[in-house]
């Protein structure tokens, strides 16, 4: 008979406990909040102001194109007016034409063609050693750009690294880069885009 009062008080503990632990861990992850997403890296080429670009409508002639993306990263083009193009892939951007164009067109295949692309340029500030307007070739990360900047001064805040992005209608994005993370293998270096500003506190 005790022997059972005692088998039966320990299985009562034993789910205490179990109960308490389960409570624990529920909390902590109620702690943790998912930390903010980096940009996906991607190899895709994006438009930029001053690109020259070839918009071909199939056996459309007159809707058919050449032009060039202005400072204000749009383009104009017959029945749809103006587009923003700066910062889509040549792919979305031909997606966005074909929508626009359905409106006057039944069924348009359009395809665009990046016939000369100017060096994307971005904007590295801060405590850098060598701050200043760069020429991206290809695709950069941002580790590689700081790179090129000569790397960090002595008492830069490697933790505190912004891009700022420039977006539609005036709009911009603020990325945050931490160096030390990526240096752990906790986060990964993204790409920059043309028009970036890379800046170090």
């Amino acid at each position: 008979m005790r022997i059972t009062h005692v088998v039966t008080a320990c299985a009562a503990a034993l789910a205490i406990s179990v109960a308490s632990l389960a409570q624990v861990s529920a909390n902590d992850k109620d702690d943790k909040k998912p930390a903010p997403q980096a940009p996906a890296l991607s190899d895709e080429y994006r438009v930029g102001p001053g690109d020259k670009l070839r918009i071909e409508v199939y056996k459309d002639p007159q809707l058919s194109q050449s032009v060039q993306v202005r400072p204000d990263g749009k383009i104009t083009l017959p029945l749809i007016g103006d587009l923003e193009a700066t910062g889509h892939t040549p792919i979305e951007l031909r997606d966005t034409i074909t929508t626009s164009f359905k409106e006057y067109v039944t069924n348009p295949t359009v395809t665009v063609i990046v016939v000369e692309a100017l060096a994307s340029k971005v904007y590295v500030m801060g405590e850098v050693t060598h701050p200043g307007t760069m020429e991206l070739h290809g695709p950069t990360t941002i580790l590689q750009a700081l790179a090129m900047a000569g790397g960090f001064k002595e008492f830069a805040n490697t933790k505190e690294v912004k891009v700022l992005r420039p977006g539609d209608r005036g709009a911009v994005q603020t990325i945050k880069f931490n160096y030390k993370d990526v240096l752990n293998g906790d986060a990964k270096p993204f790409l920059l885009r043309s028009g970036d500003t890379v800046v170090v506190p």
